[in-house]
């Protein structure tokens, strides 16, 4: 039986909506064009680096530039890569942020369908646009983190299931099965772009699940989800994970090599696990925690309790829901209600057990304001009052939300300016790379004809007794043309400790700079072989 106040809920949007929802998605465009170009560290070290190595075929011809994330699935970084390698930057930022603010349009759309008011369409507005002011996705906005873009996808997921919600609940099983396929599909496309998404998927799952039906429903709309699922993983990840198969021996090279026993890489698992909380103590409390100190949830600072009140506001819902309490007059649809806190429920479990890092866990902050109004929805009091308290939370999330903006570089044509020194012998010469900063950002500037091989840092360290490291090592040897250095001058030591493991030194008197829009400088230095006999 479908909701009884639920009328219109699926309507078409109206000329004002679709004006509100592409000022929002242009106003953020415009916030990113203004805010100029990422100099995050990820940014320098892979999402500009891998997507020119999988074009123009570097893999295997250079060596761990971009440290474990030379190995990371290419394709999410390839759209951004391609606009702002081809287009203005501006235009590239332009379509990043539109991208980044479309969260707001499955944002609205949840919202407009679930909640049994004269004005949803306001307090849909209001949710959606508050939505958009976390700490962290203010942080985040222009970046190429993706994490607000594979928002974009789970969202979009999570908006098709609530919008027809009663065809899934009681229509016709292939239409059912059709639209859970379709969402599952957005899912699943999201963890094959990025893995950490897959907490989501599970989240994705409890909320099919529990939607109301007959066995026949659940268990068709719950296998087509799978199916879709595994559908969109596939298309955006199958192809990668197969050609590192090949060429490793890991299909998620170089991640669980405990498992998968990789040649190439050390029996390790190589994952952050920093920030995983042990104990049942710590994982009970940490929401609270990180809502009080953002550095043990992330190295990207943020400053917000919305995350934390979502968690005390779903547990006192749950709490709530398990007792028959007096009749209350509906403001939210109970079903569409409890499949949202059971999706924000076993996704917050999943990523709290696996990885911990707050970045990964954005959609919850996106989704908090309209997740923290659903869950005071669904107490036994008054209306007045439960809007009340909603309202009171929502002005008291935002006076407590501060966000540190990162420096920005201008924008400027091309996205990446960098100043190579000259090169004699291009057509024979390599160049290797130390320490732990992130330089894989001005690799594509480098002659297309060298190869960039990294002898240190985190992947490849010169005494790690990896295969990898002994394969690099002989090629290294091998070669008989010129040989140059890139590092960092504040890795002036450890650069010379690896090039000493490998019987090279820098050239006295021969250093000069390599200068970028985005950071540096970096030295660059030819080098010479400590051997008499070497090649």
């Amino acid at each position: 039986m479908s909701d009884g106040t639920t009328v219109h809920r699926t309507s078409r949007l109206r000329a004002p909506e679709w004006l509100f929802l592409a000022a929002v998605v242009a106003g953020w465009a415009l916030f990113v064009i203004a805010r100029g170009e990422d100099r995050a560290w990820d940014f320098r070290n892979y999402h500009w680096y891998i997507p020119y190595a999988f074009l123009h075929h570097r893999i295997g011809f250079d060596v761990a530039v971009a440290h474990q994330a030379t190995y990371y699935n290419p394709f999410l970084d390839i759209p951004f890569y391609w606009l702002a390698t081809n287009l203005h930057s501006w235009i590239a930022l332009g379509a990043l942020g539109a991208v980044q603010g479309a969260n707001a349009v499955p944002l609205y759309l949840i919202a407009r369908s679930i909640f049994f008011v004269g004005e949803r369409k306001l307090v849909a507005a209001l949710l959606s646009v508050l939505g958009m002011t976390g700490s962290l996705t203010l942080y985040l906005a222009g970046t190429t983190y993706y994490d607000n873009v594979m928002s974009v996808f789970v969202l979009s997921g999570l908006a098709i299931v609530i919008l027809h919600r009663d065809r899934l609940r009681e229509g016709p099983l292939w239409q059912g099965m059709t639209l859970a396929f379709g969402a599952a599909f957005l899912v699943g496309s999201a963890v094959g772009l990025k893995l950490p998404e897959a907490p989501f998927a599970l989240g994705f799952a409890g909320a099919l699940a529990v939607l109301p039906g007959t066995w026949r429903h659940r268990a068709s709309r719950l296998a087509a989800g799978m199916l879709g699922g595994l559908a969109g993983v596939a298309a955006f990840a199958g192809f990668w994970l197969i050609k590192m198969e090949h060429l490793t021996g890991n299909p998620l090279f170089p991640y669980f090599n405990q498992f998968f026993h990789s040649p190439l890489a050390l029996t390790a698992s190589y994952r952050d696990m920093r920030f995983i909380p042990h104990g049942l103590e710590l994982q009970l409390l940490f929401p609270l925690l990180f809502s009080i100190d953002w550095r043990i949830a992330d190295d990207l600072p943020f400053h917000d309790i919305r995350v934390g009140m979502l968690y005390v506001f779903v547990i006192a819902t749950i709490f709530v829901g398990t007792i028959r309490s007096r009749q209350r007059a509906e403001m939210v649809s109970p079903a569409a209600a409890w499949a949202l806190i059971t999706f924000v429920s076993i996704s917050y479990i999943a990523w709290l057990k696996v990885f911990g890092i707050y970045r990964y866990v954005l959609l919850l902050e996106i989704m908090a304001p309209l997740m923290i109004t659903v869950a005071v929805a669904l107490w036994p009091l008054a209306p007045r009052t439960r809007w009340t308290i909603a309202g009171v939370v929502l002005v008291g999330m935002l006076c407590f939300t501060h966000t540190d903006l990162p420096d920005r570089a201008p924008v400027g044509d091309p996205y990446i300016q960098a100043t190579i020194p000259p090169i004699v012998h291009p057509n024979r010469t390599m160049i290797l790379m130390t320490g732990e900063t992130p330089m894989g950002y001005f690799a594509p500037s480098l002659p297309p004809q060298i190869p960039v091989v990294r002898i240190d840092g985190w992947m490849i360290k010169p005494t790690d007794g990896s295969s990898l490291t002994r394969a690099t090592r002989a090629r290294v040897d091998a070669y008989r043309g010129d040989l140059y250095v890139v590092f960092s001058p504040f890795e002036a030591n450890r650069n010379h400790d690896a090039l000493k493991a490998y019987d090279l030194a820098i050239e006295p008197k021969t250093c000069r700079d390599i200068v970028t829009n985005l950071a540096g400088p970096y030295a660059f230095c030819p080098l010479i072989r400590l051997k008499a006999d070497a090649p």
